[in-house]
Formats: structure tokens, sequence, C-alpha cells
């Protein structure tokens, strides 16, 4: 019987490899049907994966190693997972954490989060997202001093709060501004309904509702103006992405 609700790239045609050099990526999971899925799945994508059954052998190896990510099961034998994530952080261990977790109350999420996680997904997930997730932490700027963002003909001021296409000023409303530094941060990643909504509109469960799509087709109607390359590019059957054409 399968534990999680998977759709993986094996079953959906060859998955897009990450550019070289692979990332490196510590994956502390007790579950060895679980552990050996992912692992399986994420090295095909292009990772490269160190497993760690327990939560203190998975702090070892965060100590010891030179990791990109880490993707952290909450409930772990012998140190669990959101201890784990605040001993690293009190290492001054800055690499994105991803928390997994059977846990989906807004509390669990809440604390996970405060714990120092920068993301949490819940048991039984898709491979997809999980791939789009762990891709989107990786695009995450290190610098959190960074107050411009650029992406093509498009500026983003932080401060200001201003946003311009080739010099141009456009005029946004504070859903929409929240919503392309959302996606301005994560340059040529496809972005689901489902990471929009929770990291942008702070749901903390999936609604049956077209609240994304209409945004996004209000913003596409702002960047991209007649006569100019379109940046926002809607995937099928995924999500969204912003992408620079050539």
């Amino acid at each position: 019987m399968k534990i999680m609700n998977m759709t993986s790239a094996h079953e959906s045609g060859a998955p897009e490899r990450l550019p070289e050099p692979s990332p490196r990526l510590l994956l502390i999971e007790d579950d060895d049907s679980i552990a050996a899925e992912v692992a399986e799945e994420l090295t095909t994508r292009g990772y490269d994966v160190t497993r760690a059954a327990t939560g203190v052998e998975g702090l070892d190896h965060a100590c010891a190693g030179q990791f990109d990510l880490m993707i952290v099961d909450r409930m772990l034998p012998e140190l669990d997972g959101l201890t784990v994530i605040e001993s690293v952080r009190a290492q001054r261990i800055n690499i994105p954490v991803l928390v997994l977790s059977a846990l989906s109350a807004v509390d669990d999420r809440v604390s996970g989060l405060k714990a120092g996680g920068d993301d949490y997904l819940t048991k039984p997930f898709a491979m997809e997202e999980l791939a789009a997730r762990l891709e989107a932490l990786l695009r995450r700027p290190t610098d959190s001093r960074v107050t411009m963002l650029r992406v093509g003909p498009l500026e983003m001021d932080l401060i200001e709060r201003r946003v311009f296409r080739n010099g141009q000023e456009i005029d946004l409303l504070p859903r929409e501004f929240r919503l392309l530094e959302y996606m301005m941060r994560r340059p040529d990643t496809v972005l689901t309904r489902t990471m929009l909504l929770e990291d942008v509109w702070n749901y903390r469960f999936v609604p049956q509702t077209n609240l994304v799509d209409v945004h996004i087709g209000k913003l596409r109607r702002k960047i991209d103006v007649p006569g100019e390359a379109p940046l926002i590019h809607s995937i099928r059957g995924a999500g969204f992405s912003l992408r620079v054409p050539g």
C-alpha cells in the first residue's frame, strides 16, 4: 500500500534535471518506504541526497556536512524534527528547511515555521509539489537585505514598493505587489496554486476557488502589455511561472 499520494516523474515522463552541480540535500525521515521513494525521485531530478533515519543522526549530518537544503520529518525518533531545526538554527546554519508532517492543523504549521522551517508540507503529498517547493527554496535569495528585485525587464523596489517594466512604472494593488514579489523571487519556477494560496494569501487549507487565477489574470494585464514579450506563463495542469523569453 502506498503511504503517500504521489505523482512521480516516473509516471509523467522523464523529469527535467537540475543544472550541475547537483544540490546537496539532507533528508531526515525515519519511515524507510517514504525515505526510499523520496530519495529515488529526487536523485532522478538531479539532487545529491543524504538520508538520516533519526533526529540525532540528522543533526550530526547537518552540523558536519555542507548541504544546500534539508527536508525534516516532524516526528522523528531520538530527537523530534522541530528540535533538530532549532538546534541547526542555533548553530547559525541558515540553509532552507522544508518540514514534512502528517500534522496539518494551523498550530502545527505555525510551530514548524517558528522553529526555523522555511516551508511546511503535509502528508500525503504529490511529488510534483515537493519538487516545486524545493526548487523555490533553492532560488530564495540568501541575502535578506536585498532591496531590489530584477527579472528581465522587470524591476521591483522593495523599499519604495514600486514596480517598473523597461523603466515604465506599473501601478499595483497591495495583493498584486505581493504576488509579483513572490514570483520574482522564484523566476523560472513552476508555482502551484497551492503554493500561492499558502504563501501569498496565507491560507493553510486549499479551498475550491479561482482566486489565484483571477489575480494572475489581473497582474498579467498590467505586466504583459501589448507589444511586449509575455513574462507570466500558465503551465497547464501545474500552475504559473515568471519567465524571461529566450
